[in-house]
């Protein structure tokens, strides 16, 4: 599941003058990195026009167009991008058909593999690979999510990543907090002694609802990913998602009893374990702002917000804090996400100069300054951030250990879309872990 932050639009100044009118900040004003926009005007691209093809519509659109204007402004070149709603399938059929875009904009790695294995991207150099081991927080994991096999076989960079979605995250009330006399865990055990605390004290610890039309399960997928991260060895949720190791792996089971731990207790969850299957995902943060609370956390990602009461103010109303890691099991801090990754899918001069570009801080702080971004790209002033909300969580990318994208949306379709949904529905209900996880095994050998 990909689902944004919604945030209002930027207020900050609008730049004038004729040269610079389509800007939507001014050079040289506020807290931008502008000597990396200065930067580029050494490249010379008059004339160069590039094409760029993604998922952004609406809202999303305009933002992005924002950040092409400082490149045409800087270089001369020109930018053409274009969004659709069935970009998957488009992308297919232009890459395969001869008319491929010189930039495509993936939202998940996978099919970006599958391209990068049929020889339709661009392979990108060893010192792109570099720059990003060094500048992104967790730099390594950002190198590996866009690391595919060429039609020959070889491990190439083929892409990086422009935007990030952030999902190891429990969402609170402060003021319920404070009232109480909680403190913010900072690991793994004081958020189960935090959990303890709350029953003891007659409250209800969690908020979970699985609930979502047909995708019913999904958020369940979201909280196992985030516990075998902290549980088990970044290499074991690789062979996972690449089915290297089965679904009813031990250590998969005990990521699935963890969460257990959590959801199918009475005590723990609002409503009773019961409930959690049958409450709708964009429901069940409802109980946060309950009085009495109904509820003390919720684990969800960045998204959730859009679904909290009309006029809820961030940092006061509602905050969140990083979903710790185990101190006893030595993991450090693996945070779960998504992203968007850049590929060329049409090489040319401008499609290796608009990837230099993504390299730059201006090319993220112009779309953190407009709201609904995030990075993990270390060079850039968080204060650009539009708010704190915001800027807390990429301070929760940059000091990341380790990063790995959602691993239902690295499966097949039936497993990650179906199968896995399925079986985290069966065991909220109660089914045994491992009878579940032998079933997701069984579909998975089933369509190889």
């Amino acid at each position: 599941m990909k689902r944004y932050l919604m945030t209002s639009a930027a207020s900050l100044m609008l730049c004038a003058g004729a040269a610079q009118a389509d800007l939507m900040f001014a050079p040289g004003e506020g807290d931008f990195t502008w000597d990396s926009y200065e930067a580029l005007k050494s490249m010379d691209l008059s004339g160069e026009t590039i094409s760029v093809f993604g998922p952004w519509l609406g809202l999303e659109r305009d933002r992005f167009n924002a950040v092409i204007a400082y490149f045409e402004e800087a270089t001369g070149a020109n930018v053409e991008y274009a969004g659709s709603d069935s970009f998957e399938q488009q992308i297919l059929i232009d890459t395969e058909g001869g008319s491929a875009p010189n930039i495509a904009v993936f939202p998940q790695p996978g099919l970006a593999a599958s391209l990068a294995a049929k020889g339709l991207l661009a392979p990108l150099t060893s010192e792109d690979a570099d720059w990003v081991r060094d500048n992104f927080g967790a730099g390594q994991s950002w190198v590996d999510l866009a690391t595919f096999a060429d039609e020959n076989g070889d491990d190439q960079l083929f892409g990086m990543f422009y935007r990030a979605d952030l999902k190891s995250l429990v969402w609170y009330v402060p003021e319920n907090f404070e009232d109480s006399g909680y403190e913010i865990p900072q690991t793994m055990e004081e958020l189960k002694a935090l959990t303890d605390q709350i029953v003891a004290d007659g409250g209800t610890p969690w908020c979970i609802g699985l609930g979502s039309g047909a995708a019913t399960g999904w958020p369940a997928t979201d909280w196992v990913e985030d516990l075998l991260l902290r549980t088990a060895e970044p290499s074991v949720y690789d062979q996972w998602v690449a089915n290297e190791i089965p679904f009813d792996d031990p250590a998969i089971v005990a990521a699935i009893e963890e969460f257990g731990a959590f959801a199918r207790n009475d005590d723990y969850v609002a409503g009773g374990a019961g409930a959690v299957a049958s409450t709708d995902f964009r429901d069940s943060p409802k109980g946060l702002f309950a009085s009495p609370p109904q509820c003390y956390m919720h684990r969800q990602a960045s998204f959730i917000p859009a679904f909290f009461p009309e006029d809820t103010v961030m940092g006061e109303d509602a905050d969140f804090f990083y979903f710790p890691s185990y101190e006893s099991k030595d993991l450090g801090k693996p945070v779960l996400g998504a992203g968007t990754v850049m590929t060329i899918t049409n090489d040319s001069k401008g499609a290796r100069a608009f990837m230099e570009f993504l390299k730059a801080p201006i090319a993220h702080e112009a779309w953190m300054a407009q709201g609904g971004f995030l990075t993990a790209h270390s060079g850039v002033n968080t204060a650009v951030y539009e708010n704190d909300a915001q800027r807390k969580m990429g301070d929760i990318l940059l000091n990341a250990d380790t990063f790995r994208f959602d691993g239902s949306d690295l499966m097949p379709g039936a497993i990650g879309a179906g199968a896995f949904w399925t079986g985290m529905v069966d065991y909220a209900g109660g089914k045994d872990a491992t009878e579940v996880a032998k079933s997701i095994q069984e579909t998975w050998d089933g369509i190889k």
